[in-house]
Formats: structure tokens, C-alpha cells, sequence
């Protein structure tokens, strides 16, 4: 699997990153993982616009999905080579009502459907292409999944957001790359069930024994460097900072 960090930047884009959103391939098979603000434009930088296969939302944040948004006017209003067929978006129930809402002003309360195929997600396992995917809930305040994905006997692990919770431990289990999201500082933020900080992410990646740890969804207030040494105080593996444009092979 080769991962691509379209976007990293948690709660609005920084100067330097869009929002969250990841691209993974396998076998020529492209799955993007979120599509936040500014991702959408990013993600030109490595596919072309209409070479996506599948999305999956891991929950119904703007700077996790907005972006679908701009991606349904491309889609829905391109005129060269006819309107796109409907990509499979996987995401938490009401996907479809969000974005529409978001958007505002459909042609129709049916439109975003005549290009995404929407998938309800709940905790499970189900293929996507030729990923081998397990989704859990996660501790958020709206639904909100981690995912993992396997192919060719490795594994990705992506946390979305979420506070600590077995349930990402567990997902996370064994895992090759564990890019797990490191919002808040520790010491400075306490909020339950809302974002890992740096301490909790590299907590989380040493009891699933994952072999790489990638922080990721760190807001432009938050110092990177500093969450990054407090998970590297508690992860022996290696730890670094996503930043966009970074590539790795799973």
C-alpha cells in the first residue's frame, strides 16, 4: 500500500496544509480517507480529479468533508466526456442529508446520490477494493470511526478523531502505520472523548504494539514538536509528523 498525505491540519487548514485527507493505493485501486477544507485542491497534486475509486468519511466534521461538496460540482457538473458515475462514499449514517445540507442548493434533495453511491458505515468488516477493512467507533461527539486497512499482509491503521478509547487500541492492534490524529497538548487541553494529545496518541500506538507511528490533525494553535517528543516518550518505534505531501509504503 502507498499512503499520501493529501492534508493534515486539524480544525482549519494552516498555511502549510489542508485539512485532513488521505490517499491510499493498492493493485491501481485509489481510496481517499476524508476530504476536508482544501482538500479537495490538494489532491489534484498527486491524481487527476476524476481517478478516485472509493471515499471513506470518517465522520461528519467540516474539515473531514466539506470538500465533498466541491467534489459534487465537479462531478455532478462536468461537461467533457458526461456526467461521472457514482463513486462509492462510505460514511456514518446521514452522510448524504449532511452534504446536501451543507451545500445548500442542489437541483434536487436526491442530487448528491446521482454521483456518490453512499455506504453506511457501522462497526464491522467489509472489503473496498482490495483493501480488507475494519471500521470501529470512536469516542467523539459525533459518530465518528476509526479504519483499518490490510492488503498483501500489511496494515494502516487511521484513527480519524476520537479521545482515548479501547476501541482504537484495539483497531490499531499489530498495525504496520498507525496515523492516529494528536490535536491537543498534553497538559494543556483536558476534554473527554474529544482529541488525543501527543502523550495519548504515542499511549495508544505502544499498547496496540503498532510498528510506525505517524501524528496527524494537529490544529495551527498546537505546537507539533512538542506533541511529537511527548509520544516519543512513551513509543519506543518510530514517531514522526505527517505533513502534506509525504508518501510511505505500507
Amino acid at each position: 500500500m502507498k499512503l499520501t498525505v493529501v492534508g493534515c491540519s486539524g480544525s482549519f487548514p494552516s498555511a502549510d496544509s489542508a485539512c485532513s485527507s488521505y490517499l491510499v493505493e493498492a493493485d491501481g485501486f485509489r481510496l481517499l480517507l476524508d476530504m476536508g477544507n482544501g482538500a479537495l485542491g490538494e489532491l489534484q497534486r498527486h491524481i487527476g480529479l476524476y481517478d478516485l475509486d472509493a471515499i471513506f468519511l470518517s465522520h461528519l466534521h467540516a474539515d473531514h468533508c466539506i470538500d465533498m461538496c466541491a467534489y459534487f460540482v465537479a462531478r455532478y457538473y462536468r461537461h467533457e466526456g458526461g456526467r461521472c458515475a457514482p463513486i462509492p462514499v462510505y460514511g456514518p449514517e446521514g452522510t448524504e442529508q449532511r452534504l446536501t445540507t451543507a451545500y445548500a442548493d442542489t437541483p434536487s434533495a436526491s442530487s448528491m446520490s446521482e454521483v456518490f453511491d453512499f455506504h453506511t458505515v457501522k462497526p464491522g468488516a467489509f472489503d473496498i477494493g482490495p483493501f480488507s477493512v475494519r471500521t470501529e467507533k470512536v469516542c467523539h461527539p459525533v459518530e465518528a470511526y476509526g479504519i483499518r486497512l490490510e492488503h498483501g499482509g500489511r496494515s494502516l491503521t487511521y484513527s480519524g478523531d476520537t479521545g482515548a478509547c479501547e476501541a482504537l487500541d484495539e483497531l490499531a492492534s499489530g498495525t504496520d502505520l498507525f496515523l492516529c490524529e494528536a490535536a491537543f497538548t498534553h497538559g494543556k487541553e483536558n476534554i473527554p472523548d474529544l482529541h488525543l494529545n501527543g502523550r495519548e496518541a504515542g499511549e495508544s500506538a505502544r499498547r496496540a504494539g503498532a510498528g510506525r507511528l505517524v501524528l496527524t490533525h494537529i490544529p495551527p494553535w498546537t505546537d507539533p514538536q512538542v506533541n511529537l517528543a511527548d509520544a516519543r516518550e512513551v513509543f519506543s518505534g518510530p514517531a514522526e509528523l505527517a505533513a502534506a505531501g509525504a508518501t510511505y509504503e505500507v
